[in-house]
This record gives C-alpha cells, structure tokens and sequence, in this order.
C-alpha cells in the first residue's frame, strides 16, 4: 500500500491518493483530505504487470507534488457556520408577494433576469422563477456559503472547499480552495476568485485554479470580499481594503468601518454592513467615507439599486431597511420570515434569502411600501418545490457528446493541450486568437474535444462567445 497527499500552502489542492496492490488487483482511491473519496478497482493478467501499473500512477502522481504521508495527521478543512440570534421584528410586516422554504439557514442568493438562485447550508441550491415556482435543483457535498455570478456563468461557494459552476446541466468543480482556509465569503470577476476566510485573510485565485496571492489584515472574521476588473475589497474585523487585483498590491486601507459583516458593491463605491449598526458607503478610489446609512441592529446584509439610487440593508431582528443615496432612512420593515442573511434587489423586488431558510420577494415598489406603512400588505404565496423535483449532484462524467471535428462544418474547434504540468484550451480552427479560460477541470484533465456550430467570428470575443456556447451545453 502506498499513501501520498498533495498539501499546498495558502490556496492549493490539499488531496490524497492511496495505491493498494494486493496480487493481481490495483485498487485506487482518491479524494480530499479528511474524506472518503473514490475507489477504482482494476485487475491484470499476472501480478507483476498489477506491480508495475501502481508503480506507475504513483511516480505520476509524485512528479505532480503528492508526497508520502499518514493518514489521519492532516485534518479536513475547518467550516464555520454563520449563526446569529434573530429576533422577530417590532416594524410593520413588509410587503412579501411570495416565500420558499428551502429547508435549512440560506445566505447564497443570486438574482438575474431568469431566475432566483437560493442555497442554503445543507447543501441544496434551488432556482425559482421570479413568478414563485420552483424550477430546479442541486445538491452540493456541503452547506452553500454564497452564491456568485461572472458573466453569465453561476458558480457556488460550498464548504467542502469548492467552487462549483452552476451553469449547466450538472454542478462540476471549478476551483478548489486550499484545507487551512476556513471560507467566509467569495466572489469573482473575469475568473479571479477572491476568497475572504475565518483567519482574516484575502486570497486571489485564477482562472486555471491557482493561486495569485494572499494578504493578512491583522483582524478575523472576513465576511466581505467584492471584486471588480483592478481591484479586490476586503473588510473584516478591523476595518476595510482594497489590494490590486493582479498582484495584490495595498491601495488603500480605514478603519472607519470595523467589525465588517457584509459587503456590496457598485461601479464607484462598496458598502461595508457593520456589527455597529451601519451601512459604510466607501469611495473605491481612495476609501473615504461617502455615506452612513443608521440601522437599528448588527447589519448581516445590504444591496442597492443601480446607481445605488436607494440603498438597503437587513439587520438581526428580522427587519430590512431602504435609505436614500445621502443616508436618510425612507422605511423599515419586518421580514416576517427570519433576519436576512443576504439579499438583491432587482426590478423594485427586493430578494432576501434568512435565518430560517426563506427566499422570499418583496415589493419594494413606492406603492407597496406606502401601503404597508399603513398596514395594508398582500398574503404571501407559500411556494413549494415539486415532490418529483430531482436533486441533480455534481459529476465528472461528461454526459452529452458533441459532433466531431470531422463533422465540423463551418464551427469552431477547442482542444485541451499539456504544457507541462498545466493543461490549456486552444482554438484549433484558423484565423483565431488562443486566450487562456477555464473548463471544468474533469473535462480540461480529460483532454476532451469540443465543437461549438456557427460561432463564425475571430478574435478574443468570438472564442469567449464559443467558449460560452459550450459551458451552457454541458
């Protein structure tokens, strides 16, 4: 039997791989540190050639970085859950026009134009349509941290220290975070992943699953990190940030916003939701204080409007709050389901996903707020998932196979390519640029080929564009 791990520092791959001979059968098992992994089980002909086939995977694996170790001395990754004590609201009952119950605490919410994305900490990410049906579901390995997008890609911050893009049919694996990371918050931009964690500490990771850098804040308990195409802001337990994407170069730092809870951004500012009961809204060129938004509880979320015309805010007591731009507070409001741990407006809807699990929608329109001051609010529609609704979990087997190369037509060709120890996509059709992007790893590693019909036009947009189709199909 032989037993390697691969562990790296700061934000790598922290797996094991074990070879066990035992006379003519090779059985292999693989996975992340702390779990059971999966098994493979091969047999040969004679002994010596099951010998020599685990002779071979394990030098492979051994010029990859894996070293001999004991099982059982490295620990899985830490995982925090974020719990608070919510109390119901004393405001009056905000306008809900419809609620789902996911089924455990929520704080991964996405909303766009088709759908409503909600994962919650057992692991299950649904989407519902913005009409109150439920349309779909995952079921990840672990509790959802948060939901983010790039572009039009929907990747989910897992616990078990993944990053799983959403985009198709199956959940796949886009990044591993490494083991001592214990994740609070994530997000990313043109395939950068900012990771903020536990031990106060902001980590930047490619598009090829590798770290960039890493900076220490001198505080804890990072729950903001928002990046946009130079710059990556971090806030956490002693202030806020903001580092240069490419290299993690200080730019700016305050304190004037500490014990950091939340963060949003928009083209100009970031907003820091505080454990002192307020919204911080910071200038992203020098990090001076634009405006103060006054809650009346600990601050777990905030969001704006485009523009940040109107600003809001959710605090522990199970109220949500709208401001206008200079801070003057317009209205608070009872949830009426549970403090909200993280929330989105869209189109005068504002979406919170809370404590007890709930993605509800509320209409944030001038209208149903002026009603609801006065009392008058609708009767919320309990939306349920389907009993037939099938939890689809993550997969590395590629499920759909494309047309060949040979039946390409006018279509653009991609190929995986080893250089090194890396593996890169490249367009094999002429007249095209090659640009670095990530596949799903499984796929990248696999070394599969892929066609994507009628994307006819060269040049970086043309390959993005192609590399697209092809995400949405798998």
């Amino acid at each position: 039997m032989t037993y390697l791990e691969l562990s790296e520092d700061g934000g790598g791959s922290h797996k094991f791989y074990e070879v066990i001979v035992a006379g003519t059968q090779v059985t292999i098992t693989y996975g992340r540190i702390g779990e059971s992994g999966q098994t493979k089980v091969t047999s040969f002909p004679t002994e010596a050639k099951a010998q020599a086939a685990a002779a071979k995977k394990v030098a492979e694996k051994s010029r990859k970085g894996y070293a001999p170790a004991v099982r059982g001395v490295r620990q899985r990754r830490a995982i925090t859950r974020r719990t608070i004590t919510s109390t119901r609201s004393t405001a009056q009952q905000a306008p809900v026009l419809w609620r789902f119950d996911s089924g455990a605490s929520a704080f991964g919410i996405f909303v766009d134009g088709e759908r409503c994305w909600v994962g919650n900490q057992r692991g299950d990410v649904y989407t519902v349509s913005h009409s109150g049906t439920v349309t779909g579901r995952f079921r990840l390995p672990d509790g959802v941290k948060c939901i983010v997008a790039d572009d039009f890609w929907i990747y989910a911050g897992c616990d078990d220290g993944r990053v799983y893009d959403l985009s198709g049919k199956v959940p796949r694996s886009a990044y591993e975070i490494a083991a001592d990371v214990d994740i609070y918050w994530l997000d990313i931009h043109d395939g950068v992943l900012g990771v903020s964690d536990r031990a106060g500490r902001v980590t930047a990771i490619d598009y090829e699953d590798e770290f960039q850098w890493a900076r220490n804040s001198g505080g804890d308990s990072a729950w903001m990190v928002r990046c946009d195409a130079d710059s990556v802001y971090f806030g956490h337990s002693r202030g806020v940030a903001r580092y240069d994407v490419s290299d993690g170069t200080p730019i700016w730092e305050t304190k004037v916003a500490d014990q950091v809870l939340f963060g949003w951004q928009e083209e100009h500012s970031v907003y820091a939701g505080t454990g002192r009961r307020t919204v911080h809204r910071l200038a992203k060129g020098d990090g001076r204080v634009e405006a103060v938004y006054q809650c009346d509880g600990a601050v777990y979320s905030c969001a704006t409007s485009p523009g940040g015309r109107h600003v809001f805010a959710g605090d522990n007591h199970s109220s949500v709050y709208c401001f206008d731009a200079s801070g003057e507070r317009l209205w608070k409001l009872a949830t009426g389901c549970g403090s909200a741990f993280s929330m989105q407006y869209l189109d005068d809807r504002l979406y919170i996903v809370t404590t007890d699990g709930t993605l509800a929608c509320i209409d944030a329109s001038e209208a149903a707020i002026a009603a609801a001051r006065t009392g008058s609010v609708p009767q919320p529609v309990d939306v349920k998932a389907a009993a037939s609704l099938e939890a689809v979990e993550p997969s590395a087997v590629l499920e759909t196979v494309l047309e060949t190369a040979s039946e390409a037509g006018d279509g653009v060709v991609v190929e995986c390519v080893r250089e090194g120890e890396r593996v890169r996509v490249r367009v094999v059709s002429p007249g095209y640029e090659t640009w670095n992007v990530q596949f799903p790893k499984e796929i990248r590693e696999a070394g599969a080929r892929y066609l994507v019909d009628g994307v006819r036009s060269a040049g970086r947009g043309g390959f993005y564009r192609a590399y697209g189709e092809i995400r949405r199909l798998l």
